[in-house]
């Protein structure tokens, strides 16, 4: 079962899809046309109803959040449909010159993502409508990338958010990037989270707060348990009721509660717990 919808929020198109090759869909995501320009471009999966539904817009641009397949999967075919170029962050314009290896689950999920050449982004992007200001939000990826616009009080957020409280971590995600992140960003003005997974039309800080303050009181539990001695498998053992076992099983351990244990052991430590 396959799900495309579209959805508005004032003058902002959101695109939501997801693909399911069993019943419904594990999970959807967003993408975002304001002004001219989309903001991600959704699954491989889900290509021909997205093309479909871009084929009469008007697209002078094409903005990555980061080169994760759920954003990035329709960046080169929706470039070559519009004969426009895509831009983001020079990680994610690494990550996407060539062909990359997934995993079993992402390619089940998403499918991969062609290669695309990526353009560095300006300090400010005119989308027609307002402006964009990339900044730059590592953690969740090295590359992330939220848009801010803050005439309007909207924050293109990609993956940055995803929700107040969040049970796993991918592997390669970094936790004391994300708090900086989270800290980052509560320094902006904007009042709408346009979250690719959730999102947020009002009070868009205050779900921010929540999720920092969620990985704050998380990251203190934990070295609490270090701090008596534990090390991280004890930990994951202690907290393993957290787990969302379907989750990990699923994504082959790539994706687990246990992960955001060892990213907190691995990089953080009794002095930055008290300094958040």
């Amino acid at each position: 079962m396959n799900i495309f919808r579209e959805k508005r929020f004032g003058p902002v198109v959101a695109y939501e899809a997801g693909y399911g090759p069993v019943g419904r869909p594990l999970l959807t995501v967003h993408f975002y046309r304001t002004g001219n320009v989309l903001i991600d471009t959704g699954q491989r999966h889900m290509r021909k109803a997205i093309t479909a539904a871009m084929a009469q817009e008007d697209v002078c641009a094409i903005l990555l959040t980061h080169h994760h397949e759920d954003h990035s999967g329709n960046a080169r075919v929706l470039s070559l449909q519009h004969d426009v170029p895509v831009l983001g962050h020079f990680l994610t314009a690494e990550k996407l010159k060539t062909e990359y290896p997934i995993f079993p689950y992402q390619r089940l999920v998403w499918g991969k993502t062609d290669p695309v050449a990526v353009l560095p982004l300006p300090e400010v992007f005119d989308a027609g409508d307002c402006t964009l200001r990339p900044v730059h939000t590592p953690g969740h990826s090295r590359d992330h990338t939220v848009f801010l616009d803050s005439d309007n009080g909207r924050l293109f957020s990609g993956d940055l958010y995803l929700g107040d409280r969040i049970k796993y971590f991918r592997a390669d995600e970094t936790f004391a990037d994300q708090l900086i992140s989270l800290r980052k960003v509560l320094t902006l003005d904007f009042d709408w989270l346009l979250c690719a997974h959730r999102p947020c039309i009002g009070n868009g800080k205050d779900h921010i707060q929540r999720k920092l303050a969620f990985l704050e009181d998380l990251q203190g539990e934990v070295l609490g348990l270090v701090e008596k001695g534990d090390d991280a498998d004890a930990v994951i053992q202690r907290m393993r009721d957290r787990e969302v076992r379907f989750v990990k099983w699923l994504c082959m351990g790539n994706v687990s509660f246990a992960n955001m244990v060892r990213a907190i052991v691995r990089e953080t430590g009794p002095a930055d717990s008290n300094s958040s």
